[in-house]
């Protein structure tokens, strides 16, 4: 194997990669909002995704026209970045398809991902899945458009696994109002804020299970808004205990400020950012064998850690030193 290998190519064989993608997914539902968001999206880089909603953005009796708004702004020379993606209707709306039929032809290219809300079975995704494949084939689009998949029913925690390893998810969402709505009462409402919504012992089954289905399928968990709008610090909070204690490795935004407070919050430690480009740099040098760094061995184990770690980095804006971009990037 020669020196300048890439990571992925040294690394994974015929493995999948897991998906490195931004740690922060900005909602937004009307037009206004949602070209306000691809404004901050240029303005502070790419280091966050915008969601664009056409389930609950959408007014009744006007969700053709919604989804023909989000098809166009996706799809237009304005999404310089191509990091936009749509929230479609669930699987019991008549629309859902409607949805599909829109967004598919008109911007399905450009599509940074599509999220399915409210499954009550694994079936249910994978027929929409299924749909979703079949429209990409129909219109000529070669691409494999990743889907999200929102776990806010009982139903969906109980199938998560099935969930996880459908083709095409690349990630799972946990929706933490509606599903303690779904406990009839049984969580208090308190627990849909913090501390209560990590420690209410089925908050934290559920978020625990998400987490362990997701990575063990190669799929990133994503973690659920925070409710008080422009406290910051509380986002924040909320983006480390997430991140920290439970293994999330993206969050939603509901509020511009959030932003930026979870892309803080999620970012890797800067000093094992430091170590991975040392690491990673020297791998390569010797061929992917074992080495020893600060008197600790290192072989491919570590390899792949320090990788994706980079990689995180690199999305979450923190600076890599030249020579690391040059190798890897």
């Amino acid at each position: 194997m020669t020196a300048n290998v890439h990571p992925n190519d040294a690394l994974f064989d015929a493995e999948k990669p897991f998906p490195i993608i931004p740690s922060c997914e900005h909602f937004a539902g009307s037009e206004k909002l949602i070209l306000k968001a691809m404004q901050m999206q240029r303005d502070l880089g790419p280091i966050f995704d915008i969601t664009c909603d056409c389930e609950d953005g959408a007014a009744a009796g006007s969700e053709k026209e919604h989804a023909e708004m989000v098809a166009r702004i996706i799809g237009s020379a304005d999404n310089e970045l191509n990091m936009m993606g749509v929230r479609i209707h669930d699987y019991t709306h008549d629309h859902w398809q409607k949805d599909v039929d829109i967004l598919i032809p008109s911007c399905g290219e450009k599509l940074a991902y599509i999220t399915l809300p409210k499954p009550t079975k694994a079936q249910q995704i994978k027929d929409m899945v299924e749909y979703i494949q079949q429209s990409c084939k129909a219109n000529n689009i070669n691409r494999e458009i990743p889907i999200h998949v929102l776990i806010e029913t009982h139903g969906a925690l109980h199938e998560i696994w099935d969930i996880a390893a459908t083709p095409w998810v690349q990630l799972l969402d946990f929706g933490m109002m509606d599903f303690v709505s779904g406990h009839n009462g049984a969580i208090p409402a308190a627990c849909m804020r913090s501390p209560g919504q990590f420690d209410h012992p089925l908050l934290a089954r559920a978020k625990t299970e998400l987490v362990a289905a997701a990575l063990a399928n190669g799929v990133v968990p994503a973690h659920n808004v925070t409710l008080d709008l422009k406290n910051v610090e509380q986002a924040r909070d909320d983006a480390k205990r997430a991140r920290n204690e439970f293994g999330f490795l993206r969050m939603w935004s509901i509020y511009p400020t959030q932003i930026t407070a979870i892309v803080d919050a999620m970012k890797p430690n800067y000093e094992e950012v430091e170590d991975a480009q040392d690491i990673l740099l020297a791998a390569q040098a010797n061929s992917w064998g074992p080495i020893q760094h600060k008197g600790e061995l290192h072989d491919r184990a570590t390899y792949r850690y320090f990788w994706q770690l980079l990689q995180r980095a690199h999305v979450t804006g923190i600076d890599i030193s030249e020579q690391a971009k040059s190798a890897f990037f």
